[in-house]
């Protein structure tokens, strides 16, 4: 099926799939992990082998020229966001059939399935302003506080404290290390391809994170 946007060199995407059928694609730790690591290896031109790499320190790891810049990211357990910029023709397109295959091969052989894994080929959202950006950021980070609070997209908040401990406590995205908090998984960011405040260690406040999505929401 042909893509309803073009992707263009240089400019943002939100990306995002699903499980098939609404299925849970991460079931344990070692799914996460798995995924996590190929976030990195996925995003550059050479060939690997992943027994071979296993347990080798992300940043040690020789994976050839990006293909993409990886701004942020999320894992939930039936689907994923990802924040990224296009930085050479068809990157994104080459990354993300990298990572789904991959991950769906692994997926697949340690529970004994067929078929595919995700809804189809990744969707994709083109991010044509600034503001739609920092929203962006905002949404992705906040995604796991559904875990916890199902209605929170529609009726807000209701617990900011509660949401921000459980945020950092939450391992599967990019916001602890936007908290500056020290881990192998810093690796897979490219933050000099985004905005300043992309940079640094807590470089966004929680409260301007849900600021922004209610602003934005009250825009659109």
């Amino acid at each position: 099926m042909q893509r309803k946007i073009k992707l263009s060199e240089g400019e943002y995407y939100h990306i995002y799939n699903r499980g098939v059928e609404k299925r849970e694609v991460f079931t344990d730790l070692q799914d996460y992990e798995r995924f996590f690591r190929l976030l990195y290896l996925s995003n550059g031109d050479k060939a690997y082998t992943y027994r071979l790499v296993q347990g080798v320190p992300l940043n040690k790891i020789d994976r050839g020229n990006h293909l993409t810049a990886i701004g942020a990211y999320v894992l939930m357990p039936n689907h994923f966001h990802l924040l990224l910029k296009e930085t050479s023709e068809g990157g994104i397109s080459k990354f993300m059939e990298k990572l789904t295959t991959g991950y769906s091969m692994y997926f697949n052989k340690k529970n004994d399935r067929v078929g595919p894994l995700f809804q189809g080929s990744f969707k994709a959202q083109h991010v044509d302003r600034d503001e739609y950006l920092k929203y962006l950021f905002a949404y992705i980070h906040l995604n796991p506080v559904k875990l916890i609070d199902p209605e929170w997209k529609e009726n807000g908040i209701q617990d900011r404290k509660r949401a921000k401990e459980y945020l950092a406590g939450y391992r599967y995205s990019s916001y602890p290390d936007y908290l500056g908090k020290e881990r192998e998984e810093v690796a897979i960011l490219d933050r000099k391809e985004f905005p300043e405040y992309f940079s640094g260690s807590g470089a966004r406040d929680f409260e301007e994170f849900v600021d922004d999505w209610l602003e934005f929401g009250k825009e659109k």
